[in-house]
Order: C-alpha cells, then structure tokens, then sequence
C-alpha cells in the first residue's frame, strides 16, 4: 500500500497540499505552472504558483532532496548567496500505486535568470565576462564561507542585475559540502571544475548561434581562474608595509571594503629591527554597502546598486546642504530623491526591473543625456526619456516567458 505523502517544511504553507503530487512533474497542467526561463538542469525542474508568489520544483532521490533542503538552509543562515528552500515532498505515488521521485521547493527568486536567458544574437560580448566576474565573487564569497560547491557551472547559477554588473546566487548545492575551512585543494578543484564547465557551456552558445563564433571562450573559462585568485588574494592576502607608512593599513581597509568586504580586525606583526609591519585581515563577511543602505533606508539591494546609492546620497548632502545626522540626510534623500525617482516611473511599467536597477539605469541615463547636451538634465525629463527609449521595450524580468513548450530560453537583450 502507498505510504502518505510526506511534506518537510520550516513552515509548513497549506497550499502545498493543491498541486497534483500525484502527478509527475513533466505531466502537471498548464493551468498551474508559470512559463520562467529554466537552465539546463539533470533534473525535471517547473515553475508554479503557490500562494501568490511563484516556486521552483525540482524531481529527485528522497536523499537528495533532503540534503540539498538542509544545505540551502544552511546556507542562508550564513548569509550566502542562493535560492530559499522551502520544503521537501516525499511519499509521492502516481493513482496507479507506482512510486514517483521526491521533491525539492525552493522560492523563485525574482527578477533572476539562468545564464541562457541573458544571451542573444545582439548580446554584446561583454555580458560573457559580466557573468563570469559575478561567478568568481560569488566562489570566493562561498569559499569563505567554507562551502565546498563540488558542481561549479554557469548553470547552477543564477544571476540579478547589480547597477552595472551582476549578482550571483547559487541555486543548485546537491554536491555542495560546508567546512570550518576549505583546503587550497578544495578550492582549487572548484576552480577547476567551474573553468571546464564554463567553456563547455560557452561553446554549447556559440553551437546555438547565441554567442558570437568569434569570442575565445577559452579566454573567458580562465578569465574565472584570474579573478577568482585575483579577489581571493585581495581579501585573504598578506600585506607588508614600511613602518613609516602606517597611513596604508587604512588603504587596506578600505580596498577591502571597496571591494564589498568588512574587516573584524587586523593581525599586525613586526620584523626584528621594526622596520616592517605585516598585517592580515580577519574578513567577516560580504555586502558592506548592502547593510548600509539596509540600515540607513531598510532598502534590501544589491552590493554596486547599494555603493550607487551611497555616492547618490552623498551628491545630494552636498547639493542641498544637509548638514544633519546620515540617519536624517538618508531619510531625506530616501523621500526626495529614490521614491520621487521611482513614482516617476508609470505603474504598469515598475515591474520590468527591480526599482533599485531603474534608479541606477535613470541615473546613468540621466548623465549620458546631460553629456550629450551639455547641460544638466532634469529628474523628470531623464525619466520621461528613459521610460520611452528603453522601459518601455524592455521584456519584464519577473515573468519573463520561456518559448511555449519547448522549454528553450527566449532570448532577451543585456
């Protein structure tokens, strides 16, 4: 007799009970299902609507489903960039008695897209290098962390726009391990797994005529190895310093947090005649101009949209001579400045993007137009600009449709 379907959950959404675990998952109707753009996955992975907003299902082993539950969990409580599980369906029988794979729900997060949603023949080639920087901050980050990814790829990726970049999350962490600390060697087989696997990706593009024949996706898989030893060195590395140059243990401080780093404290060490300081930073955590703008306005953003925020705020203390505490300069900035820009915005239109990347794409549009006519521009007038020559075209990210029963990625300009 079939056992009862069995629901693991944090906090346990009724719903869950409506949709047709009976069924398998390549069979679930239309009806139920939201048409988001899907990576290449092992795994039979849909889209559905649950309670107003939208998760991810994915098929596979009890075991598995379980693991990976208990890892993504892990994972957010550290503050690691990835996809929030919501629970584990095991127990599942089709109305015959035959036994159907376990289930893992995790919520969709928005206005995010897998690698092959962000390509098309116009992509400009850039956009390959974008991803794999975002790639190597999110590696180096989970490697602080201590998480041994073991399945590196572009595909278990996911990526947000981040003003001018990128943010990376990872959504898939079925091989993923979490350490006190990871070995040189763990790293490096990461590292060497996310080079392979992305030219491999690269070329299956080029094959698909949605990356150009003409880019080195060679040089691009190393580009990875570069950065990621790059930031890694930056963020870990030992600096040593002339004793009449102690004026640079601030600089270091600050790259750090330039680079998106908190510093907990310096380990500082003298040579013998004193001559020489080393010093080595404890990095606590990432997001440093996230959690300003967090505790400044409460907005949730992403790190570069959070550092364009702050230079914003910044200008505009400046202009309009606010001489109060930051907690009160924000405040203002937040009412005159962010949520004037975005109320400018026409309602049906706010969706396309998330409010933080319109404000950075007003923001630089404002300036492109101020270049281009030699004078400042006007809020209003860069909005009404922005809104016409570029919103309006623009495919909305959070229900951005995949071609209808293919399960091919349409593509969409970056």
């Amino acid at each position: 007799m079939p056992s009862q379907l069995q629901i693991t959950a944090a906090t346990l959404d009724p719903a869950l009970l409506d949709l047709p675990w009976k069924t398998p998952l390549e069979e679930w109707p239309e009806s139920i299902l939201v048409a988001l753009p899907r990576g290449i996955s092992r795994h039979v992975v849909r889209f559905a609507m649950l309670s107003g907003g939208v998760i991810a299902v994915k098929e596979i082993s009890a075991h598995v489903a379980h693991r990976e539950y208990e890892m993504l969990r892990s994972l957010n409580r550290i503050g690691v960039p990835c996809v929030t599980p919501v629970g584990v369906i095991t127990g599942r029988h089709d109305p015959t008695g035959e036994e159907l794979n376990s289930a893992l729900i995790t919520q969709h997060l928005q206005y995010s897209l897998p690698y092959r949603a962000l390509f098309s023949r116009e992509m400009r080639p850039e956009t390959a290098l974008r991803l794999i920087d975002a790639l190597a901050v999110l590696l180096v980050r989970v490697h602080l962390a201590g998480f041994f990814w073991g399945d590196v790829s572009l595909s278990n990726t996911l990526f947000r726009r981040d003003a001018g970049a990128f943010a990376a999350y990872v959504v898939d962490a079925e091989t993923g391990e979490l350490h006190e600390n990871l070995t040189r060697g763990q790293r490096h087989y990461d590292i060497d797994l996310a080079r392979t696997n992305i030219i491999g990706e690269l070329m299956d593009l080029q094959a698909g005529g949605l990356l150009g024949r003409e880019e080195n996706v060679i040089e691009v898989g190393d580009r990875l190895e570069q950065r990621y030893h790059e930031l890694w060195d930056a963020v870990t590395g030992t600096v040593t310093l002339s004793a009449q140059e102690r004026w640079r243990v601030t600089d270091r401080v600050n790259q750090l947090n330039q680079l998106g780093y908190d510093v907990d404290e310096l380990e500082m060490t003298t040579d013998e005649d004193g001559s020489h300081i080393r010093i080595k930073p404890k990095v606590v955590d990432a997001g440093h101009y996230h959690r300003q703008i967090m505790r400044l306005t409460g907005l949730d953003v992403e790190e570069n949209q959070a550092k364009r925020m702050l230079n914003d705020m910044q200008e505009y203390r400046a202009l309009s001579g606010e001489v109060d505490a930051p907690e009160f300069v924000a405040h203002a900035w937040l009412t005159n400045v962010y949520q004037a820009t975005i109320a400018l915005v026409p309602r049906d239109l706010r969706g396309r993007l998330d409010s933080p990347q319109i404000f950075h794409e007003i923001l630089e549009h404002r300036w492109y137009l101020s270049q281009e006519l030699g004078t400042d521009v006007p809020t209003e007038v860069a909005v009404r600009s922005y809104v016409d020559g570029y919103l309006r075209a623009r495919r909305d990210e959070r229900i951005f449709l995949s071609a209808a029963d293919t399960g091919e990625i349409t593509p969409v300009e970056g």
